[in-house]
């Protein structure tokens, strides 16, 4: 066996099946797609974009759904969208940044899985999110002072919907996936 055949072998048999779903939770811009895209590396489990998919589902960006239909709307097309993974094997859910503000959608992921609470500093999230056109509740307030506004007010849903939670700032993303699995006991 080479080397690069025993660095292949010794990754796989790092790999954890996950037991039950993962809620990736937080403010837009704290990082729960790219940790999520690490995890489903690690752990052998599907990875999905809420956001994502809820825009493919409706064959428009996010941003015309909130312009056509409201916000209302789109979050019942989240509400939905957590109801329907039931049915779904584990896997690693990157929600969007505010499905925990209906108390309905954290019981539906607590009942299905943890809920793992991804934070970062305004200045982090406005430095992340600065350049992007994608993020329908930020359009027109593109600032450190709205965005820390808007963090506290959704910071109690956040955290009362939380299993645990993890900071992203300063620290490379394999740091924040071994935190998150040594905190939820599958790393070895």
């Amino acid at each position: 066996m080479n080397k690069n055949e025993a660095t292949v072998k010794n990754r796989q048999s790092r790999k954890r099946d996950l037991p039950c779903h993962l809620f990736l939770i937080g403010f837009m811009g704290c990082g729960k797609s790219s940790v999520a895209l690490r995890l489903k590396r690690k752990l052998s489990a599907d990875r999905v974009e809420m956001d994502q998919a809820i825009a493919e589902r409706e064959g428009m960006p996010i941003t015309e759904i909130f312009a056509r239909h409201g916000e209302d709307y789109f979050r019942d097309l989240e509400t939905n969208f957590i109801r329907e993974l039931k049915e779904c094997p584990p896997s690693i859910v990157s929600c969007g940044g505010g499905a925990v503000i209906r108390p309905e959608n954290v019981s539906m992921m607590k009942e299905m899985g943890k809920v793992v609470l991804l934070t970062a500093s305004p200045e982090s999230i406005y430095e992340r999110v600065k350049k992007g056109k994608d993020r329908p509740i930020l359009n027109g307030n593109m600032n450190i002072p709205y965005i820390r506004n808007l963090m506290e007010a959704r910071r109690a849903c956040y955290e009362d919907a939380a299993d645990i939670t993890i900071s992203t700032d300063g620290k490379h993303l394999g740091q924040v996936c071994y935190e998150i699995l040594d905190q939820l006991g599958l790393e070895q």
